[in-house]
C-alpha cells in the first residue's frame, strides 16, 4: 500500500452532489403547479365597505374655578350652589361625556372644592381634572 494514491476508496470526495438538490427543485416545482391554479379559482364575495377613521366629534371641556371667596364659576359665568348638581347632571347624560376641568383658589377652603367634587361624582361625570400653575422657581 503506497501513501497518496488516488485508487483508494477511502479517497474524501471534492464534487458538489447535484442529485438531492435535483430532487428537492422537482418537488417545489410540482408544488407550485398543483397549488397555483387552486388559489386562481376563489369565491367571489362583495364585502362590505367601511371607513376605519375615528370620528372627532370631541366635546368641549368644562372649565369649573372655585375663587378665594368660594363662588363658583361655569366656563367664566358665577353660578349658584343649588344651580352646580343640574348642570353637572346634564354634562354627565351627554354622549361623549365632556371632561370637568376644576381650578382652586389657592385661598380657597379645601371644604368648597370637595364639595363640587363630590357634585360631579355623584352626576355621573367621570373626567375630573385639576388646573394649576407651574411653580415659578
Amino acid at each position: 500500500m503506497a501513501f497518496g494514491t488516488q485508487d483508494e476508496p477511502d479517497e474524501v470526495m471534492n464534487e458538489i452532489n447535484m442529485t438531492p438538490l435535483v430532487d428537492v427543485m422537482l418537488v417545489l416545482l410540482i408544488i407550485f403547479i398543483i397549488t397555483v391554479p387552486v388559489m386562481k379559482h376563489s369565491v367571489n364575495i362583495d364585502l362590505p365597505r367601511a371607513s376605519s377613521e375615528p370620528e372627532l366629534a370631541k366635546p368641549e371641556n368644562i372649565l369649573f374655578s372655585v375663587t378665594a371667596d368660594g363662588t363658583y364659576h361655569w366656563n367664566e359665568q358665577q353660578i349658584g350652589d343649588a344651580e352646580l348638581p343640574a348642570r353637572l347632571a346634564a354634562e354627565a347624560a351627554k354622549e361623549p361625556q365632556p371632561e370637568l376641568h376644576i381650578r382652586g383658589d389657592k385661598a380657597v377652603r379645601y371644604e368648597r372644592v370637595a364639595k363640587a367634587m363630590s357634585a360631579a361624582r355623584e352626576a355621573g361625570v367621570r373626567k375630573i381634572g385639576f388646573i394649576t400653575e407651574p411653580d415659578s422657581n
